[in-house]
């Protein structure tokens, strides 16, 4: 008995010890954090007690205060109640929750990143370091090519090449890797036309930065920084909507495969590969898996599988006009988007922000009422119901006020609408009394003393 009692102390008091020591990796900050941060490196969640998705984030953000500690990295991570910090969190540009920024020294870089423990470490350690990285040999080179994706790297001595690369790199550290190397670290098969160049490496191939044709290193930069093609989700299009470019979408379901979607994903990927020199500057390619984000876009109906282009800076989409069935025609719908002559649906105008504020309503309406019936009815019937009430009980003062007036009036005398038709009433029947003459009493005492005129004469 004796050493279960034992065993049970232990062990709650390991899990204390635990919970301690994950706490102690996320800090609550408050208003002297202003003050205290300007020495340290802080990833710091600016949220609101109240928020779901804020507390939907903090088992996620205490794993990542674990992660970041226990690797060594220099950052530390921190938590602020916004609500109650509202000034602190206002100088900091905090306009919604949860907000996740990495303050080092006086910059603020904010994470629009999806909300996982990877995610989040991977960004915290890369904006946390050197906004360009050297690769010194033949070997970290061939390492970081099989760690990225897509790989920026500057060749040369100084030069105002140098310089602006150095500037685009601390701007967009937040979305990837910039690194610089000599020309000696890249493969016999890297050949570069002129130095100091500015190289991407992606899609198995090269790259090279034009300063006369593409003018804008930083807009260079944010177009290439993707690959041409891509499994596109909601955050990835939110990422391409900053890029300028229309993203061509193929619209599958992976969990359902058939043969018609994996032939226009087939296609798609060609058209991105193979004719990279006509559409890069303009498209993005890729793939979604279902229709449902695509349908809450668009406030419409995107059959799978099917090819839509989507320009998310002003909220138009294009449709092909018959169904694609070889590269050809896939071409040829891309080209017409290009050249203005396909029909353009949807937009940001006026009539399309109504829509899409009815649209939003409906849409959070039916999906309270699917996840909780009850909870919908309470919702909406209640408010509802209330507004009935009031309605119903102004209308009915109103009512009893004219009637309450009414008896006034009617104990006063007559309505103004009375009292004319009285007057006017009696302004005929004494028009008609001098018409008329005297009735046969008053001619008899007319006899007894005055007669007529006319009769005078007869006389």
């Amino acid at each position: 008995m004796a050493e279960v009692k034992a065993s049970l102390i232990f062990g709650v008091a390991a899990a204390f010890l635990r919970l301690s020591a994950v706490l102690a990796f996320v800090e609550d900050l408050d208003d002297t954090f202003k003050d205290t941060r300007v020495n340290d490196i802080w990833l710091v969640d600016f949220y609101a007690p109240w928020c779901g998705y804020c507390k939907k984030l903090e088992p996620v953000w205490h794993d990542v205060g674990v992660e970041l500690k226990t690797s060594g990295s220099p950052v530390r991570v921190g938590k602020m109640d916004a609500t109650a910090y509202s000034g602190m969190a206002s100088e900091f540009g905090v306009r919604g929750y949860p907000t996740i920024k990495l303050l080092k020294g006086d910059l603020a870089y904010n994470y629009k990143g999806p909300r996982t423990k990877d995610d989040i470490v991977e960004f915290a350690n890369r904006v946390a370091g050197p906004a360009v990285r050297a690769l010194p040999s033949k070997q970290m080179f061939e390492h970081m090519m099989k760690r990225h994706d897509v790989l920026f790297v500057y060749v040369g001595g100084e030069s105002p090449l140098k310089e602006k690369y150095n500037d685009v790199a601390s701007e967009l550290i937040v979305y990837t890797y910039f690194f610089s190397a000599s020309e000696d670290v890249f493969p016999e098969s890297v050949t570069l036309p002129e130095l100091p160049a500015v190289v991407v490496f992606k899609d198995g191939a090269y790259f090279t930065f034009n300063e006369y044709e593409d003018v804008s290193l930083s807009s260079w930069v944010n177009k290439e920084r993707f690959q041409g093609y891509l499994q596109i989700d909601g955050f990835t299009l939110y990422e391409l909507g900053e890029t300028g470019k229309l993203v061509a979408i193929a619209v599958i379901d992976e969990k359902g495969p058939t043969e018609e979607s994996g032939r226009l994903k087939t296609l798609i990927q060609r058209v991105a590969k193979e004719y990279r020199e006509h559409f890069n500057r303009d498209f993005q390619f890729g793939h979604m898996d279902g229709n449902d984000y695509i349908n809450s876009l668009i406030m419409g109906e995107v059959t799978v599988p099917s090819v839509i282009i989507l320009n998310t800076s002003n909220e138009q989409y294009f449709l092909p006009s018959e169904p694609i069935e070889t590269m050809e025609q896939l071409v040829q719908f891309i080209n017409s988007v290009l050249n203005g002559s396909a029909q353009a649906y949807g937009g940001d105008g006026f009539i399309q922000r109504i829509k899409r504020v009815a649209f939003d309503a409906r849409s959070t309406i039916m999906s309270v009422f699917r996840s909780s019936p009850l909870l919908g009815c309470f919702l909406f019937g209640l408010p509802l119901g209330v507004i009935s009430l009031m309605c119903y009980g102004i209308c009915t003062a109103e009512s009893d006020d004219g009637s309450d007036d009414m008896d006034a009036l009617k104990r006063e005398g007559l309505t103004d609408e009375e009292e004319e038709e009285e007057e006017e009433e009696e302004e005929e029947r004494q028009g008609t009394a001098e018409l008329e003459g005297p009735e046969e009493g008053e001619g008899e005492d007319d006899d007894a003393g005055e007669k007529d005129p006319e009769e005078k004469k007869t006389d």
